[in-house]
């Protein structure tokens, strides 16, 4: 014996596939869309961070150009994350921190010129 199959239920299956194809089509080209917008964004803030950091090498060199060599000896002690100041010395500096004080110690001399 075979089945009968109920066209009008095959008619609407294929029907309610077909809907839930489109709408998944849809939602596909809205994600791609997001996805190149924050790829784009992405490129241009990289771009961005690469030129600021370019700057700020550049004050770097500049700033280190007027210190004297113990200074410069301070200087990369504090950026290899220990203070140089006279309340921490020697202690390591939290990730990102920076002090205040460390840096009076490093430029002061030259911002007085």
């Amino acid at each position: 014996m075979t089945e009968r199959v109920d066209k009008g239920n095959l008619y609407d299956r294929l029907n309610m596939i077909t809907q839930q194809t489109k709408a998944l089509v849809e939602n596909m080209e809205i994600l791609q869309e997001q996805m190149n917008s924050v790829l784009k964004e992405n490129a241009e803030l990289t771009i961005e961070n690469n030129h600021l950091r370019e700057m700020l090498a550049q004050q770097n060199v500049k700033a280190d150009e007027g210190l004297s060599d113990s200074r410069k000896n301070l200087q990369k002690l504090y950026q290899e994350g220990f203070h140089v100041c006279n309340e921490y010395y020697g202690k390591r500096l939290e990730d990102d921190e920076s002090c205040t004080f460390c840096l009076d110690v490093i430029f002061n001399e030259q911002r007085g010129k």
